[in-house]
C-alpha cells in the first residue's frame, strides 16, 4: 500500500487546528465519527487539520496496516504546479463555465488519489497546484486529466467548436514553504496576464527552473 504524508501528524504546524469532525479515512476520503480510529481494512485513520486562513484543507495522512508481513509504507511530500494550454493557444475557456471545469478537474485529480490545492485558468491555459501521489505516473495523470475534460467540454457543447488541449505540459515542483506564494500566483492569474502573455509566462517558468527548451517546439502552431 502507498500512503502520502504531507507533514508528520504528531507535529502539525501552529497555523493548523484539528477538525472537530474527528478522523479522515484515507481509504475512501470520508470523515469518520469521533472515536473511530480504524478503517474498514484495519488501517489507522489520520487526524485531519484545517488551515485557519483561506488556504485549502491539507490532510496529514498515515496508514498502518495490521498485517505484519506487509512491507513498510512509503511516505512522500510532493507539490507540483502543472501548466498546460488549449490547442494552438486559442482563447476558448470562457468565464461562464470555467468554474465548472475547475470542479470537474478537481474531481479527476481527487479520484486519482492526488490532492487539489489550487486551480485557475485563463482563456488559453490552466494552472493547477496539487499534492502529487507518485503511485500514478505524471504523464498518465495529465493525459487522463486532459482526455476527460476534453470529452466533458465537447459533450456539453461549451465551446461552440471542437475543444482540444495542446500536447505536452509543464510540471514544476515546490517545497511546502513556497506553497502560499504559488497559491497566490495562481489565484491572481488575471493580474499576471495584464503584464505578460502566456507564452512569456511559460518561458519565464522554464528559465526559472533551468529547463532547457527549443522555442520552435514549445507549442504546435496551426498548419
Amino acid at each position: 500500500e502507498m500512503a502520502q504524508q504531507t507533514a508528520p501528524s504528531s507535529r502539525a504546524p501552529p497555523s493548523l487546528r484539528r477538525l472537530s469532525a474527528g478522523w479522515f479515512n484515507v481509504a475512501n476520503n470520508t470523515i469518520a465519527p469521533n472515536g473511530t480510529t480504524k478503517g474498514t481494512h484495519g488501517e489507522r485513520l489520520a487526524t485531519i487539520f484545517v488551515r485557519d486562513s483561506t488556504y485549502p484543507v491539507h490532510t496529514y495522512r498515515t496508514r498502518e496496516q495490521t498485517n505484519p508481513t506487509k512491507m513498510a509504507d512509503t511516505y512522500t511530500q510532493l507539490h507540483v504546479h502543472l501548466v498546460f494550454a488549449v490547442k494552438y493557444r486559442k482563447a476558448l475557456i470562457e468565464n461562464e463555465w470555467k468554474e465548472r471545469m475547475h470542479q470537474y478537474m478537481t474531481g479527476i485529480i481527487q479520484n486519482n488519489h492526488h490532492k487539489m490545492i489550487q486551480i485557475n485558468s485563463m482563456p488559453d491555459h490552466v494552472h493547477i497546484l496539487i499534492g502529487y501521489r507518485p503511485s500514478q505516473p505524471m504523464p498518465v495523470m495529465v493525459q487522463n486529466l486532459k482526455t476527460e475534460t476534453t470529452r466533458w467540454i465537447n459533450r456539453n457543447g461549451l465551446c461552440g467548436t471542437d475543444f482540444f488541449w495542446q500536447n505536452g505540459y509543464g510540471a514544476f515542483s515546490y517545497s511546502k514553504s513556497h506553497l502560499p506564494r504559488v497559491i497566490n500566483y495562481i489565484v491572481n492569474q488575471e493580474k499576471v496576464h495584464q503584464r505578460r502573455t502566456f507564452l512569456e509566462e511559460y518561458q519565464t517558468l522554464l528559465k526559472a527552473f533551468e529547463v532547457e527548451f527549443d522555442h520552435r517546439y514549445l507549442f504546435t502552431d496551426p498548419e
